[in-house]
């Protein structure tokens, strides 16, 4: 077992912590704040942070052993402990809560209801006082060709304030109500009173996308048609193709009464991001999109519960929906909804969207989501800035003698033991380099460790023998990579400057005798474990860990990730490509029913050990076949 660290000396003393709701916080020695959370009972909870410390979660050790002291402040109820959480996060803003990465301002659609004759107009204010908004939009010009659209049937006022009081106080129409752009009353068209109306019909129809407004433009239409008004009949109709472009911008896609917020989260270990779909009157009304840096450890529920209180911890009630639909119910769920409903002076309730068309579109708003993660993570890599930043954050963390510009990185795959296969990722100057990756594999193995020794052996022999560097046999990877030929210079002949594997303290090891059986240990060596992203050295009997904001840590991910996609695509190649060659040989077995066994059992192993009767119930398949197909792999 590992050797724990001395106990705390500001753990505090049993029966000091009370049992009720409260909220804490954990200091460092200069009195800053370094984490806030809270309880329902504060007993319970602190006492995990106390535990033995080899027990506890390698970034929830670091914040615990940086600390200095723990404080607590009990409240009434679970209600104020939320309240108090979410006030002393913002006032403090902790290094080890989670951190909001993406703050930008969204742009909105307004429009002005105070003013005398209200105008629309896009902002990022959301302080302008009297004002009615709509969105977010996730771009300006997604603002500015509705307000197009929608002032071609509501052709209310857009010009400036000061445009508006010089044609008002001269009698002169503005510039943009000359050339038919705006539609108040500085455009001598019509009344303050009759712009207020359209006003309203235009609040009214992007509050709940009105279907009434539809309706009585096609009555319309259709009116001037059998009157012979054709030029009248002509004006409603391009209205009403105007209406129906701005709905089909936002399509149904809930009940027409539907009012609700839908979070779409991904993460990963060291970061999420959040898809906030804006669903009012059905349709998706706008989507704001925020990157998240964890620091410490969080579960899903937890984090649910830090983005709910993020987003309506200053927001006005108007902007709070009936329903809330998220992947997974914090913890406080009854707590976060009463909280809401005071917040809003009605009911609100917080569901999961578990089927129908609310789970299609958290399912929409997850897969936005976890492409949004994946650029994250691609844009830090490629970032100049942040590669260089990765590779000196590496050279410092390892002990090298100078910045990894080559670094190599394995990961073995397998199937229950079964069709192993190990492959090779090449990033140069922080950057994958496609054409140089490797596939091996792996005939005869014991476990991961066994597969990684071998794996580098084979690869390290290459730096001896360079002549024989076209040996490994390349596969082509997935979405059209394709491995280049062998050039004149053998590029197995370049030393990398770092190695790494994927796994923990075993990998690193069997990795580490194998360079040195080969008589290459200047080649550095680092181990990344998926769990909590430790990274491992040989020799070491603790892990490095890495901020969790490091740019090194993100390159030493994606180089991870990387080789485990490569790794799995192979072997799932090498697999199709091995069922389909012995069962091509079984009589009356054509290709559809062969991707037909492919799709069901998986694998020739999987198969060989179904009974005839099995095999026999696949579509296509009788039993005459089956005993064929059964017999055929029984002799192999």
């Amino acid at each position: 077992m590992p050797r724990s660290a001395p106990t705390l000396p500001y753990k505090p003393k049993p029966g000091e912590i009370p049992t009720n709701p409260g909220v804490y916080r954990f200091r460092d020695a200069d009195g800053r704040v370094l984490y806030v959370g809270k309880a329902k009972n504060l007993r319970a909870r602190l006492s995990n942070y106390f535990a033995p410390l080899h027990t506890l979660h390698e970034r929830t050790r670091r914040m615990v052993t940086t600390a200095a002291s723990v404080e607590w402040t009990v409240v009434a109820s679970d209600v104020d402990s939320l309240q108090l959480e979410y006030m002393w996060i913002k006032e403090f803003d902790p290094p080890f809560n989670v951190r909001y990465r993406d703050d930008k301002s969204y742009p909105f659609l307004a429009v002005t209801l105070a003013d005398e004759a209200p105008r629309v107009i896009v902002t990022r204010n959301r302080r302008i006082p009297g004002a009615k908004y709509f969105g977010p939009y996730p771009k300006v010009w997604a603002v500015h060709d509705t307000i197009d659209l929608m002032i071609k049937v509501f052709p209310i006022r857009t010009c400036s304030d000061a445009s508006y009081k010089k044609a008002m106080a001269t009698g002169r129409p503005c510039f943009p109500g000359q050339i038919g752009r705006c539609g108040g009353p500085c455009s001598m068209k019509v009344t303050i009173e009759e712009h207020r109306a359209m006003v309203d019909d235009f609040v009214a129809f992007m509050s709940g996308g009105d279907q009434r407004f539809a309706r009585e433009l096609t009555a319309r239409m259709k009116e001037s048609a059998a009157a012979l008004d054709y030029e009248s009949a002509a004006m409603y109709r391009d209205k009403l193709q105007a209406i129906e472009a701005v709905l089909g911008k936002s399509a149904l896609v809930l009940a027409d009464d539907t009012d609700a917020d839908l979070f779409g989260i991904a993460e990963d270990e060291l970061a999420a991001t959040v898809q906030h779909f804006v669903v009012r009157g059905g349709r998706v009304r706008g989507v704001r999109a925020t990157t998240i840096e964890k620091e410490i450890d969080i579960s899903g529920a937890d984090l649910v519960d830090q983005v709910l209180q993020r987003t309506y911890g200053d927001a006005a009630p108007a902007d709070i929906p009936r329903q809330v639909l998220v992947p997974v119910l914090p913890d406080a769920s009854a707590d976060l909804e009463e909280w809401l409903c005071s917040r809003r002076g009605k009911r609100v309730t917080i569901q999961v969207a578990q089927r129908g068309r609310k789970a299609d579109l958290m399912r929409t708003a997850t897969l936005n989501a976890q492409q949004a993660l994946m650029l994250f993570k691609t844009r830090r890599t490629s970032d100049y800035v942040a590669r260089s930043q990765a590779l000196n954050d590496l050279q410092e963390a390892l002990g090298l003698s100078q910045a990894p510009l080559r670094i190599e990185c394995f990961d073995v795959s397998h199937l229950s033991g079964t069709n192993v296969v190990a492959s090779m990722v090449v990033f140069e100057d922080g950057l994958p380099r496609k054409d140089q990756y490797r596939t091996f594999g792996v005939p005869e193995t014991t476990d991961d460790t066994d597969s990684i020794h071998q794996v580098i052996t084979r690869r390290v022999a290459y730096l001896d023998r360079p002549e024989e560097q076209d040996e490994p046999d390349p596969a082509p990877t997935d979405d059209g990579e394709v491995v280049a030929p062998a050039r004149k210079k053998p590029r197995f002949a370049y030393p990398p400057q770092l190695l790494v594997v994927d796994g923990g303290k075993p990998q690193v090891e069997a990795a580490a005798r194998a360079l040195a059986d080969a008589g290459h240990e200047e080649i550095a060596l680092c181990g990344i474990a998926k769990r909590l992203e430790e990274v491992w050295l040989p020799g070491e009997e603790y892990p490095v860990i890495l901020p969790r904001t490091s740019e090194a840590l993100y390159l030493l991910q994606r180089l991870r990730d990387e080789a485990h996609r490569f790794a799995i695509t192979h072997q799932r190649k090498r697999r199709r490509r091995d069922i389909q060659s012995v069962l091509s040989e079984v009589p009356g077995l054509g290709e559809t029913r062969i991707k037909a066994l492919l799709r069901h059992f998986g694998s020739v192993a999987a198969l060989s050990q179904a009974t005839p009767e099995q095999i026999a119930e696949l579509p296509g398949i009788g039993p005459k076949l089956a005993t064929t197909v059964h017999e055929h792999l029984a002799r192999r």
